[in-house]
């Protein structure tokens, strides 16, 4: 039988986005990181969906296995910054909340609306509950009366009435969600985790920023100074912006382009038992001052602390402000 299909003379074209897979992926010797503007080039493909599912795929394992660089961050972070269509909100602290908890309840909940019950403007924004066995904060929010918004200007109105805000990633950019949900397919986590926590979409007076990876620290807090914004990063508890009392803590600031290091105590005298259980009713009810708890008092405080040093306290003073943010708070 014969074969009447024409035959492929002509070299197919190159994908556009075919160089930025390249460049990460040719080998030992000819792989290298993406450059500020070729970062930027790239995700800005990827939110405009001009980019194959295999290319996306390719690209984020391979951004993964090399660990992403601060010019990179950087570039990822101007692209979206770029395509946002939110309106001027003012805000005070910009709180990603990507990890979830697993060893302890999410205390760092408290210390925002504590926070936010004093004055200061919070938006929250995370990704969705990705990861089986962890408490996210999409979780909690009604039990602690939380604003979710969706769309900016429930943002506006929530920061004008509560002073507190919960934005899901989904909401604003839906293709960053995406990628965060591929998790399951690809079987790691991928960059974009890292992104979000750097990514701070309305412009806050200070980011705060939890990397509970050692070593990825100092490279966020580099992209955010590439970006000219005030941000503070530590290890946080699970990957969340809270403190854990029972370690020391190393914040890594940046301010108006200036990098900044503080070590912070431990605050207990021994390890707190991990809970058998994580139940969210108990927040609320420490809230209310019907239950206390050593280990999330400390937190609270102390996370309150950290967001209050980022927004220009000394830290005895920015103590001192939170363990009476705290102690009025009913």
């Amino acid at each position: 039988m014969t074969d009447h299909r024409p035959l492929i003379t002509e070299t197919p074209a190159e994908h556009p986005f075919a160089q930025f897979v390249r460049i990460l992926g040719k080998g030992k010797r000819g792989a290298r990181g993406l450059s500020r503007e070729e970062a930027r080039e790239a995700m800005g493909m990827l939110l405009d969906g001009k980019v194959e599912e295999t290319q996306l795929g390719a690209f984020l394992m391979l951004l993964r296995h090399k660990e992403e660089s601060p010019e990179e961050l950087a570039g990822f972070t101007e692209a979206l910054r770029q395509r946002l269509q939110a309106p001027p909100i003012a805000v005070d602290l910009d709180w990603p909340s990507y990890a979830g908890k697993k060893r302890h309840l999410p205390w760092y909940l408290l210390a925002a609306k504590c926070l936010a019950a004093n004055g200061v403007r919070i938006l929250l924004h995370g990704g969705g509950a990705h990861t089986a066995g962890r408490l996210y904060s999409e979780q909690v929010l009604e039990v602690l009366n939380i604003p979710l918004c969706r769309d900016w200007n429930a943002v506006a109105e929530a920061l004008d009435s509560h002073k507190l805000a919960f934005a899901p990633l989904q909401d604003w950019a839906p293709r960053l969600q995406r990628m965060i949900d591929l998790r399951n397919t690809l079987g790691l986590r991928s960059p974009i985790h890292s992104l979000a926590r750097v990514l701070n979409p309305l412009n806050a007076r200070c980011g705060l920023q939890s990397i509970f990876h050692p070593g990825y620290q100092a490279v966020h807090r580099e992209a955010s100074r590439l970006l000219g914004d005030t941000a503070i990063v530590v290890k946080g508890d699970g990957g969340e912006i809270e403190i854990n009392p029972d370690t020391s803590s190393h914040l890594y600031g940046t301010a108006g382009g200036i990098d900044w290091d503080e070590e912070w105590p431990a605050l207990a005298a021994q390890r707190h038992v991990k809970p058998a259980s994580l139940e969210p009713e108990q927040l609320l009810a420490v809230w209310c001052g019907d239950e206390h708890n050593s280990y999330g008092e400390l937190a609270v405080v102390a996370t309150m602390a950290l967001a209050l040093r980022g927004l220009g306290h000394a830290r005895e003073d920015a103590f001192a402000l939170a363990q009476r943010y705290w102690d009025q708070r009913n």
